[in-house]
């Protein structure tokens, strides 16, 4: 048996070797030097003082220190070199001096990596020396703690100017892992980033933290393992101490004069080994040659190699033949495990490997065992206060036979009056309904929906009409009226007298014929007596006065408005005895308005709300009998809108929007008709965002002609025989509508 150790040792430790030498050997092309202006032309190590000295040679000085990284598990050690060439005409360098192992160096464009492969991670600093770049690693002092996780970044370059934090910002990134954003005023700022207990600190040297970033900030509710991040001035050095929860781990990396922080929370799997976020295989890599060795032994070999205590079942046993190189430890033993038909339970740093069947009956016993003690446990009874649910929901939820929070014993009742739940069961079901109504008895988080309803209309009319009409004041009897002194009647051209009634024209025509009739009797019985008629006939003492005819148009076609302008003109001889009149109107309008309804309502989540405006409009409704009643029907604003406020803070709602309005003046028979616009869709919309839901345009364009036949149509002189009338309206309604969710302290006003 000591033989087999012994030899499974030596093959551990050629396996390490084996390792080591694959890495190394991983391509060897010459770096292209046509691009970058330096390079690097010879890499020398060597031991002084028990130090370990890096001389890196290069074709020009470097002007400043280059930037560098390194990480602990495995321990390596970056540096960056700009604008730099790989001129040694190999990638890998193999070492072995102290607890440096190899060097790598990668070209990748016109920037060169050097990746120092080390067994720990020890201490170093560096300093230029004209062309050379002197690396000197000091081992740890003996006894020295070594409990420490450090990833350190690159030591700035000679300081010229003081060096700051322009801003420290924290957010959640897309997988829920926490992000500290560094800004930085020189990106050559050296930052040393490592675990002290359950923190991670993080420390710039020689930089200035302004007075306004020194602050503690409460980070838990973007609900990512970070829960605070403090930031403050330690000496000359700037100090961020972030405060995780949970099993986390951690990523750091920097762009130009940006340095982030990735906080991410991990998982644990009891059947994983390694744990972590990458996956795969993890573990490091071994070489395994045995020839018909023990199952334990080989066991035993990978317990040393990883200090993980393994626990191993008696009934296994057996023995295999295995030739593993340069395989992850941990793939190693899931082959061996799955080689032999065994499985393995992992409980901190302690795994238990046995035959998968007794894992399995050992594991589906404990789970009958506990299920016998749930059976047989004492019940309890609790109340439980709760303050947005209500209690029936609750118990008729609890109640439902295809819930699992309570066992068969379990039972609730409630008391309405103070909402309250009064439940009885085993104790771990009594915690189990504990965090459920933990998670769901919170207060409903409120959104105001304001809905814009816009109606924009836009009239636009023009009218152009004529009046034409002329008169001639001629004597009834002609010569009769000079003889007898009597005043002519006056008539109109074409139209009627409409401004005098019909029986009395004809009157006073027949007035006047019976007069001309009578002066002609008398002046003919004179004539017969040779006599002189008396001097009233000849000075008109007996003139009979006649009603005179108003003045009328032959044609009359108006703008039909009342209120349009007008011009009228005149024409008359200088006796005045014939006149014609020429009358015209015009009118043009436009108009414009636009009415905003806007109606407003705050609900909770989840819960619809209604609000609305108008009247109910009367109608009458017959039976089939024929008797009538009356009915109403509404013509109102309305505004329904049930809201869902999504994770990631937008807002869907399902809306339904109506605004109608009566029509009395197109009301037929006592029933008003009802203008309906109404809009029912779903839309999703960002806090404090506007949408358009809806819209309607309407065009109306009108033109109307009435004229004098003929005339109407003769060229330039037919618009005095005419009217015209013209008009465009235009409608647009519009529908906007913006959600906002309410913090807890605001109110509606």
């Amino acid at each position: 048996m000591r033989n087999t150790i012994a030899t499974a040792v030596r093959f551990v430790v050629s396996a390490l070797l084996a390792f080591i030498w694959s890495a190394a050997s991983a391509g060897n092309h010459a770096g292209d030097l046509s691009g970058p202006q330096n390079s690097i032309e010879n890499i020398q190590v060597s031991q002084q003082a028990g130090n370990i000295l890096v001389r890196v040679t290069l074709r020009q000085a470097l002007p400043a220190l280059p930037g560098s990284f390194s990480i602990a598990n495995p321990a390596r050690l970056a540096f960056d070199f700009p604008a730099t060439g790989n001129g040694l005409g190999r990638t890998v360098q193999q070492v072995n001096e102290g607890d440096l192992k190899s060097i790598n160096i990668i070209q990748v464009g016109d920037r060169t990596r050097m990746v120092m492969n080390l067994r720990r991670n020890v201490p170093f600093e560096t300093q230029i020396e004209d062309k050379t770049l002197l690396i000197t690693f000091a081992p740890p002092i003996a006894g020295e703690a070594q409990t420490r996780t450090t990833t350190q970044f690159a030591e700035a370059k000679p300081q010229d100017a003081a060096q700051s934090i322009r801003d420290i910002n924290f957010r959640r990134g897309k997988n829920g892992e926490g992000l500290i954003v560094i800004d930085l005023s020189d990106p050559n700022v050296g930052i040393d980033i490592r675990q002290q207990g359950t923190n991670l600190v993080v420390e710039m040297g020689k930089t200035t933290m302004p007075e306004n970033l020194r602050r503690r900030l409460d980070v838990t509710d973007f609900a990512t393992p970070v829960t605070t991040v403090n930031s403050q001035q330690q000496g000359d050095n700037s100090r961020i101490v972030i405060s995780p929860r949970g099993l986390w781990e951690h990523n750091a990396y920097q762009s130009d004069n940006q340095f982030v922080i990735e906080v991410k929370q991990v998982v644990e799997d009891p059947n994983k080994l390694v744990q972590g976020s990458r996956g795969g295989y993890q573990g490091e890599k071994l070489s395994l040659n045995f020839q018909n060795v023990e199952v334990r032994a080989v066991l035993q070999v990978i317990s040393d190699f990883t200090n993980l205590n393994i626990v191993v079942s008696d009934s296994v046993t057996g023995s295999l033949t295995l030739r593993l190189k340069d395989v992850p430890w941990d793939q190693a033993l899931d082959i061996i495990l799955n080689t032999r038909g065994l499985d393995m339970r992992k409980n901190g740093n302690v795994i238990w490997i046995a035959p998968r069947d007794e894992l399995a009956a050992k594991e589906k016993l404990g789970l009958e065992s506990q299920q016998q003690i749930a059976d047989l446990e004492p019940t309890r009874t609790e109340s439980f206060q709760l303050n947005y649910h209500k209690a029936k929901t609750v118990q008729d939820f609890l109640k439902n036979k295809d819930q699992s929070l309570l066992s068969k014993r379990g039972g609730v009742v409630i008391d309405e009056r103070s909402n309250k739940l009064f439940i009885t069961d085993t104790p771990s079901r009594l915690e189990d309904v504990r965090r459920m109504l933990a998670e769901i008895d919170v207060a409903s988080r409120q959104v105001m929906i304001e809905a814009r309803i816009v109606e924009a209309s836009d009239g636009f009319s023009k009218e152009l009409g004529v009046r034409l009409g002329g008169s001639d004041p001629i004597g009834l009897a002609g010569a009769g009226n000079k003889l007898l002194g009597m005043n002519g009647l006056r008539f109109g051209l074409g139209g009627s007298y409409s401004d005098y009634p019909t029986s009395q024209v004809a009157a006073a025509s027949a007035a006047a014929a019976n007069a001309a009739a009578a002066a002609a009797d008398a002046k003919a019985a004179f004539a017969a007596a040779n006599a002189t008629p008396p001097t009233p006939y000849l000075s008109g003492a007996y003139t009979r006065t006649v009603p005179t005819i108003p003045f009328s148009q032959f044609i009359n076609l108006p703008a039909s408005n009342p209120s349009a302008s007008k011009i009228s003109l005149a024409l008359f001889n200088s006796d005045m005895t014939q006149v014609i009149n020429l009358e015209l109107s015009a009118l043009e309008a436009d108009n414009k308005g636009k009415t905003v309804t806007s109606p407003r309502i705050l609900t909770a989540d989840k819960v619809e709300a209604l609000i609305e405006q108008g009247v109910q409009v009367p109608y009458l409704s017959a039976s089939s009998s024929g008797a009538t009643s009356v009915s109403f029907q509404k013509a109102v604003m309305s505004l329904k809108v049930t809201p869902n406020i999504t994770p990631d803070g937008r807002i869907m709602m399902n809306l339904d929007i109506n605004k109608d309005a009566p029509d009395y003046a197109n009301a037929i028979g006592g029933s008003v008709p009802i203008n309906t616009k109404h809009i029912k869709t779903d839309v999703l919309v960002d806090h404090g965002g506007t949408v358009v839901i809806g819209g309607i345009f309407e065009q109306i364009e009108a033109k109307a002609i009435n004229k004098v036949p003929v005339l109407g149509d003769v060229p330039y002189l037919g618009f005095l025989f005419r009217n015209n009338i013209s008009s465009d309206q235009k409608r647009e309604l519009l529908v906007f509508i913006t959600p906002k969710i309410v913090a807890d302290s605001l109110s509606l006003r």
